[in-house]
């Protein structure tokens, strides 16, 4: 046997992409699996795709009526996931804003695809192709009439993807938003003062002892610095100072011819 026909077995056997359902043993590693896929396109959604939280995913393990898919190629020893596909034939979950009534008005049959995940590395390689035949053969076999899922609006690569299979705008629902224009909570900056210029040494404990001189003593201190009245009588005049006639007498006398 030729060496490129007894390595021929490993090249086929690794071009082929394996499909099973999810066990207990693999719930971490699809985790990781999920927050690698859907990091870049949360970071650019209004709405937060799938995974929201660890323990959502968990309890999603334990309901009933939920098919969880893996897709595999197999890497030397071990298996790569490279698709994770996850569905429902009821509309499951608290934070699903999904309307029976308008499927039963159209006369709808959906199987709900909750999550389509490929691995970065293996887009355009016919993985996706596959896990979507996979989900219409379950649904065929089940009576379902539909494929239904949810898909953002500016992932336009996703778009482009289902739009080449047929898929089509089930509702004309979108994201609107309007500016408000609102004052801010918080007030603008503020000038801080100088600070206070230091007291001379020994100034501060005479103003202590001024403070503590008796009130009476600073009263007639006060009384006793204010101008008199208009009107009032000189400070001698109020001692009752008496002047002497005779200084009178001889001023009235001055100025007289003799």
């Amino acid at each position: 046997m030729s060496k490129a026909s007894s390595s021929s077995p490993d090249v086929q056997e690794e071009s082929l992409i394996h499909v099973r359902r999810i066990h207990r043993r693999d719930l971490n590693r699809v985790w990781e699996f999920l927050k690698k896929v859907f990091r870049d396109v949360n970071r650019e959604t209004v709405e937060y795709q799938r995974p929201r939280s660890k323990k959502r995913f968990l309890e999603v393990y334990e309901e009933e009526g939920v098919e969880q898919l893996l897709f595999e190629v197999r890497q030397g020893d071990g298996q790569d996931i490279v698709g994770y596909a996850e569905c429902a034939f009821e509309i499951t979950g608290t934070d699903n804003w999904m309307n029976e009534r308008y499927f039963t008005k159209h006369d709808m049959r959906p199987l709900f695809v909750e999550e389509l995940a490929v691995h970065p590395d293996y887009q355009g390689r016919g993985v996706g192709a596959f896990m979507l035949e996979q989900l219409e053969h379950l649904a065929r076999i089940h009576g379902c009439t539909h494929l239904v899922l949810e898909v953002a609006e500016n992932n336009i690569g996703a778009l482009k993807f289902y739009r080449k299979r047929s898929f089509y705008r089930l509702d004309a629902a979108i994201f609107m938003a309007k500016k408000v224009a609102v004052d801010s909570e918080l007030l603008p900056p503020r000038a801080l003062k100088k600070p206070r210029p230091q007291e001379e040494p020994g100034a501060s404990a005479k103003a202590k002892r001024a403070s503590r001189r008796p009130a009476k003593a600073r009263v007639a201190e006060k009384r006793s610095s204010a101008p008199p009245p208009p009107g009032s009588p000189l400070p001698d005049e109020a001692a009752g100072e008496a002047r002497d006639p005779r200084v009178d007498a001889d001023a009235g006398d001055e100025g007289e011819p003799s």
